[in-house]
């Protein structure tokens, strides 16, 4: 067979003696392309929008309910996911709108009161006749809602800045100091910028895990964490339950598997690792990263279900754990865990907090955060804890922030005192220590100077607004070498490093 050439034109094709065809009606239609492109052409006009009915199932997100809450009173929510849950059902992911992420849930639709078409007008009016009001009242969580966040936090981070040019005489603080912890101002997303808030929200908007069982206790989660994509098979967005191991931290999606798990693999009945501190029922255990990578991981995915603003990394090697436990005869039972860098060039003496939902009021997180200081003592260093703080972790911080300067403050009897002297003191960084004094109303600014103002009738009476609550670390009870430091490595915040004499401070 010969086939034909082809032409130099693309799409002009020749016949089998080479004669080029189609060549002329290409012209003419290309002449009555030419002569029709001047009329107009018949604009189509479009197609109709159909307006989808608000009440029709699923319901879009953003939408407005009304939902009973577990106490049966009727709370006002937005819909951010909508899954199918069998025929014709839908079930909806909801953030309630008086209270924090923690609490957004998967209601189904026998728990939904109000419609939007109803929902909406009721909480628009509510709006306006709260239009005034900054916030949810006192004995609520604190109102946790998007764009209305950020810009409550753009508003406390503007006073923070005028609070911090007062003027020659005036206490540094709102002249209505408030008594308790639970009434500083605190902004959780201190630290992130817009775009970074919005990613953090828009990849942790749905908790992937509703509940979690550890030991005896089943245990209602707050957050999503990042865990491994295997345990969600193709369109599985939620698992109702996650079960792990006390003494390996290790997870399946069935009891079955754990008991299994358990036969298998004899652990001890104790975090890997060394205890370090043992006092009556409670004991402390060391656990480095770098040896126990697995029980790290595995520990950390936990937490996070329980902790909003902190990355997951899955290098643990440059971190040390450590777990505090309740001791029974059946062994140690973990309640919470602190870890911490093992060399910080920030100064932070706490990476990440937990205490355990089912262990919280018990005062471990106190105990926690003074053994963190306790340790930075014996380390001969000052420290902090690692920036942005939760909600409940800047609670517990600046309480014992407040107790420990006043204690500082009342056993000094006379001569001068800096805030560095208060640091070296309390282990406390300088900058944690003006926090704690602003908040109790004690420092004054005058002439170019810092004061505090407070006689000792005046710290007693403070004093007694902090009291010593739940565990106390026993520092003699407490078996540990501090982590060594590469050699020629300096560490400016040990307290050596530190300058004598820094702001003095009139008592």
């Amino acid at each position: 067979a010969i086939f034909p050439r082809k032409s130099r034109h693309f799409g002009s094709p020749m016949t089998s003696n080479g004669r080029k065809v189609g060549r002329k009606s290409s012209q003419k239609s290309g002449a009555r392309r030419g002569a029709t492109s001047t009329t107009p052409k018949k604009e189509t006009p479009p197609a109709p929008v159909v307006k989808r009915d608000p009440d029709e199932h699923p319901y879009a997100p953003g939408s407005v309910l009304t939902v009973r809450w577990v106490d049966e009173s009727e709370r006002f929510c937005s819909v951010v996911e909508k899954q199918k849950s069998g025929e014709g059902h839908w079930r909806y992911y909801v953030h309630y709108h008086d209270f924090n992420r923690r609490m957004d849930e998967w209601v189904s639709t026998d728990r939904i009161v109000k419609i939007p078409s109803v929902a909406t007008p009721l909480y628009e009016a509510k709006k306006a006749q709260n239009g005034t009001h900054e916030g949810p009242p006192a004995n609520e969580a604190e109102h946790v809602e998007g764009s209305e966040e950020r810009d409550d936090a753009a508003m406390l981070r503007k006073k923070r800045r005028k609070s911090s040019s007062a003027e020659d005489g005036q206490v540094l603080k709102t002249p209505e100091a408030p008594t308790v912890v639970t009434d500083m101002d605190h902004d959780e997303h201190e630290g992130m910028d817009e775009a970074s808030l919005k990613e953090h929200e828009e990849v942790t908007k749905v908790k992937n895990v509703e509940r979690v069982e550890l030991g005896d206790y089943c245990m209602d989660t707050w957050y999503f964490s990042p865990f491994p994509k295997e345990l969600f098979p193709e369109g599985c967005v939620t698992i109702p339950c996650l079960y792990f191991c006390e003494y390996s931290f290790a997870f399946f999606k069935h009891r079955e598997e754990l008991l299994r798990f358990q036969r298998r693999h004899k652990y001890p009945r104790h975090p890997p690792g060394q205890e370090i501190y043992r006092k009556g029922a409670v004991s402390v255990f060391e656990v480095d990263g770098m040896v126990e990578t697995e029980y790290c991981q595995n520990l950390s995915y936990f937490a996070k279900l329980f902790l909003d603003h902190k990355t997951l990394y899955y290098d643990v090697d440059p971190f040390l754990f450590y777990v505090l436990c309740e001791f029974d005869d059946r062994g140690y039972h973990p309640v919470g865990y602190f870890s911490k860098e093992k060399h910080s060039d920030l100064g932070y003496n706490l990476a990440c907090i937990l205490t355990f939902p089912c262990h919280q009021r018990k005062g471990y997180g106190r105990f926690i955060i003074a053994f963190s200081y306790e340790l930075s003592k014996r380390e001969q260093k000052v420290g902090s804890p690692e920036k942005p703080l939760s909600d409940l972790g800047a609670v517990s911080y600046r309480s014992y922030w407040c107790r420990s300067v006043l204690l500082a403050l009342r056993s000094h009897t006379q001569g001068a005192l800096s805030v560095m002297d208060l640091s070296k003191m309390t282990s406390i960084v300088a900058e944690d220590v003006i926090t704690a004094l602003q908040y109790l109303g004690l420092l004054r600014y005058s002439n170019g100077s810092h004061f505090i103002v407070a006689s000792p009738q005046i710290l007693d009476e403070l004093l007694q607004k902090y009291p010593a609550k739940g565990l106390q670390v026993d520092e003699t009870k407490l078996h540990w070498a501090p982590y060594s430091t590469p050699e020629g490595r300096h560490d400016k915040w040990n307290i050596s490093a530190k300058k004598a004499n820094g702001k003095d401070i009139d008592i």
